[in-house]
């Protein structure tokens, strides 16, 4: 049986691993895509409608700027409902530089009758570039994070201590 809570991980799955085929398990065809971007810091379209298309945006064009990508979903897991919300942090780097890229914001889920997602609304706060240096120690932070699902007071352990990651574990706290 397909629940909310299997869609979104097999959503995160498919979009951290460049896995574009998990996306039919996790969005009902006609799905919709919307986003509220609050940065200027990375660019996506503002509506995607389709599965195919959300896994066109969401995993196959984002993989080919992005690796070693962690998105974490803060707080408890859904229970049975068909709506749920949730903050979420992504930790990740850029292929041509090895910039690290940390940001934050809020995932808006709604699924249909069978569990898979009919409505997702991204809002992206912030996205960070930060240098190549903090790659390892970002990376490695998030590698010893509990993942995909992410208690709010397990972001400070072993958080490196870099000025922008404490200001998105703050904004998330």
């Amino acid at each position: 049986m397909i629940t909310l809570q299997k869609s979104i991980e097999t959503y995160i799955r498919a979009k951290d691993g460049n896995r574009p085929h998990l996306i039919a398990q996790a969005f009902a065809a006609d799905a919709e895509l919307t986003m509220k971007i609050n940065t200027r810091d990375i660019a996506f379209p503002p509506a995607v409608k389709g599965a195919k298309a959300i896994s066109d945006v969401l995993v196959s064009e984002f993989a080919v700027r992005y690796e070693n990508v962690y998105t974490f979903c803060i707080g408890e897991k859904p229970g049975a409902e068909t709506m749920f919300e949730c903050d979420w942090l992504v930790c990740m780097s850029e292929k041509e530089t090895g910039s690290a890229r940390a940001g934050f914001g809020r995932y808006e889920w709604t699924a249909d009758d069978t569990g898979r997602v009919r409505a997702l609304r991204i809002t992206i706060e912030e996205m960070m570039s930060l240098p190549q240096e903090t790659a390892e120690p970002i990376l490695q932070w998030a590698q010893d994070l509990p993942y995909p699902w992410c208690p709010r007071d397990r972001l400070a352990k072993g958080a490196p201590e870099i000025d922008a990651i404490a200001r998105i574990r703050a904004a998330l706290a």
